[in-house]
């Protein structure tokens, strides 16, 4: 079969041969890959720098997708460390670690808007107990995570959504997406926006000194410092370590949490999938996706994604030029 196959972590993947899977237990099939979102995690993993990666190689990348089985079902299925991976014509799965789709399922859809909803979606639904009615803040907003955080917690109930990003111009479409207010990092970092500091929740996709800033201003300028603020820490993409004093934490109500592969079990994430499947199969969030041909994997993964657009390989779309519109 046709795959996308890490050789050495430091380069990209290569469209490549690789040997047919086959099923190894009575838990396991194989399935027709339809689509596979390029996600954060699938780089991480291939580059073995994500704390869930595993180190043989050569490898097929890719964290989930959608594919069809024997029996004509379509399914969104999610890979654990050390399973084949995804990007290819076919891939084995584990089925108590997929569920199936309605008919109605666009397959393209699913596999771009899963993986960075997921992290929002399992954060306020499996990690905090969440009510209707509270403020959350978005650290890191501007990105495809970011954004879908921004419609699931206006989804979820939340009266306020505070949405905080680099890019001024990604920031200004995300009102239109449910943000009640944005601001760019450098304002949440300075104290701009004294709502920003009353917020129940705080979804962090950045960490490190970034987000170390702008929990040092909120808690500052919190009224009451008794009520309690929940941290939930989704993502690295501005540094794996913050530096968190012990200050921070005697002088305010504050919890810091986790939500990611781990700290949310695997029949809990399966547990939410399904509903999650069909909010985004009904279009209830929206996302800009990009459907690229397995061909042109190894092109792709080296570009920059442009407006915010979340690649998804389809195994068995003809190829054709990456480029074109």
């Amino acid at each position: 079969m046709k795959a996308a196959v890490i050789t050495s972590s430091d380069q990209p993947p290569r469209y490549s041969d690789f040997p047919d899977p086959t099923p190894n237990g009575p838990g396991e099939i194989l399935v027709e890959v339809l689509a596979v979102g390029l996600h954060h995690l699938t780089r991480g993993r291939a580059s073995a720098t994500h704390y869930s990666s595993t180190r043989g190689l050569p490898l097929v990348v890719g964290v989930d997708g959608v594919g069809r089985d024997a029996d004509g079902k379509l399914r969104y299925f999610a890979q654990s460390p050390g399973q084949i991976g995804t990007m290819a014509d076919k891939t084995v799965i584990k089925l108590d670690h997929s569920i199936e789709l309605s008919s109605e399922s666009d397959p393209v859809a699913i596999a771009g808007a899963m993986n960075p909803a997921m992290a929002s979606w399992l954060a306020l639904r499996c990690r905090v107990p969440f009510e209707r009615g509270q403020k959350v803040l978005v650290l890191g907003a501007t990105g495809s995570s970011g954004s879908m955080a921004v419609q699931i917690a206006r989804h979820l109930g939340a009266s306020q959504v505070i949405a905080v990003g680099r890019d001024e111009q990604r920031l200004g479409k995300l009102l239109a997406l449910g943000a009640t207010e944005i601001m760019t990092l450098s304002d949440a970092q300075h104290g701009a926006g004294a709502v920003a500091c009353e917020v129940d929740c705080v979804l962090d996709f950045l960490w490190g000194d970034s987000s170390l800033r702008v929990m040092e201003t909120v808690l500052k300028q919190r009224a009451d410092r008794s009520r309690p603020l929940t941290w939930i820490h989704v993502g690295s993409m501005a540094g794996e370590v913050a530096a968190i004093p012990g200050a921070f934490l005697r002088s305010a109500n504050l919890h810091i949490v986790g939500s990611g592969h781990g700290s949310v079990s695997g029949r809990d994430i399966l547990t939410e999938l399904p509903a999650l499947a069909k909010e985004i199969t009904r279009g209830t969030f929206r996302i800009d996706v990009k459907a690229v041909p397995l061909r042109n994997v190894e092109q792709v993964w080296c570009e920059a994604s442009r407006s915010g657009e979340r690649i998804v390989i389809t195994p068995q779309q003809p190829a054709i030029d990456a480029t074109e519109n």
